[in-house]
């Protein structure tokens, strides 16, 4: 077995005319852009672009398919360079069985059936060309879609306060609103890591994914995960994610939970840090409370351990959470030693310093080794590096 960096949910920004797809996303968040930029910046090995549905992003695909830059491979995927691209969807269900908006994510092997998905999405949502649109059809009938047409299914970021499926989703289980026995796999989200997501017992059977939910290149890799397989390909990220015939996720890496947006529980209006209690803001009396992602799995706790033989989850501090670590400084690294990938796992400390400065390559170990003192975030504002 090879093993591959990978990150499964990247957004599209804009088309290739312009036309905007994910509304919050970056102008440069265009296909050929992620592309370049994964494979040579980052050093990923494969990327899920879960805009895939929209018409004109599908038409760059195939154009690039047309001229030869990318090509399709036989077990799924496209494929750029050492780079393969998962085509993929995220979408948006809110029916009558759930308590408020599910983002969930769908993958296809091949061109031709993501736009067989998008002729079929285009019938059941309002705006085609857009990202994480609601559909109007329940989460079991999207799943049966899903897999009648060989795809892979993933609950996105499943314990943000908003649009996901423990955040406000549903009140205790799953089962409420999607079928158990067609999920391949669940996104852990920003504000929480595995040690968190198994304290719910119904999450044991699934594998966890690690996915930076990109808006824009930057945050590409933010976190992600390693995976043992034999080459990168739909079927083997399937087999993957199903634990089969050996292939696996090795490790996860992923923020510290203190450093996601939404780890505590505060007053939105302040930020001032409150107890899932109370009511009114002791700080600015107002009374809208934005509940922190601790404490909601507290509160749907039904487990004290995980399953035997789950992946390490690495605390991994991104590299422009770095102080002093600037667009500049990361360039010159990246040109000097080749990747983002490179730099986090490989770069011994004495090649770093011949680059930046001691403190940075200090800082640059400690954030490889999880061992950087953080202050947590909450509320929509990320946690930071304390002093």
């Amino acid at each position: 077995m090879n093993r591959y960096y990978v990150d499964l949910h990247i957004h599209i920004g804009r088309t290739w005319t312009g036309k905007p797809v994910k509304i919050t996303g970056a102008k440069s968040l265009t296909f050929t852009n992620i592309i370049e930029h994964a494979r040579h910046e980052k050093g990923l090995n494969m990327v899920g672009i879960i805009d895939s549905h929209s018409p004109e992003v599908i038409l760059e695909m195939e154009s690039l398919i047309q001229s030869g830059e990318i090509s399709e491979h036989p077990d799924g995927g496209l494929v750029f360079g050492d780079l393969t691209v998962i085509p993929g969807s995220e979408l948006e269900i809110y029916d009558e069985q759930s308590n408020g908006p599910i983002h969930l994510l769908a993958f296809f092997p091949n061109l031709t059936i993501m736009r067989e998905f998008s002729s079929w999405l285009s019938t059941h949502l309002k705006n085609i060309q857009l990202s994480s649109q609601r559909i109007y059809v329940t989460g079991l009938v999207l799943q049966k879609k899903v897999k009648d047409l060989g795809g892979i299914f993933i609950p996105a970021h499943v314990f943000t306060p908003f649009k996901s499926l423990y955040g406000k989703g549903v009140q205790k289980s799953l089962t409420e609103v999607l079928d158990p026995n067609l999920i391949d796999g669940i996104e852990l989200g920003l504000s929480s890591d595995t040690h968190m997501a198994d304290q719910l017992g119904e999450l044991h059977k699934y594998t966890f994914v690690t996915n930076s939910d990109a808006h824009s290149l930057a945050k590409i890799a933010r976190e992600y995960q390693v995976m043992a397989m034999k080459e990168p390909t739909f079927l083997e990220l399937h087999k993957a994610l199903k634990g089969e015939d050996g292939r696996h996720i090795i490790a996860n890496y992923g923020l510290d939970p203190l450093l996601g947006k939404y780890h505590k529980t505060v007053c939105a209006e302040c930020l001032n840090p409150l107890t899932p209690d109370d009511q009114i803001c002791n700080l600015c009396g107002k009374n809208k409370i934005i509940k922190g992602v601790a404490d909601r799995i507290l509160e749907l706790k039904t487990a004290d351990a995980g399953p035997l033989g789950r992946p390490p989850y690495v605390h991994q501090v991104p590299l422009e959470f770095i102080p002093g670590l600037g667009p500049r400084l990361l360039e010159k690294l990246v040109n000097h030693f080749g990747s983002e990938m490179a730099i986090l796992h490989e770069v011994p400390y004495e090649a770093l310093t011949d680059v930046v400065p001691a403190k940075i390559a200090e800082l640059i170990l400690k954030a490889r080794e999880g061992s950087i003192n953080l202050a947590a975030g909450g509320g929509g504002k990320y946690g930071k590096i304390a002093d």
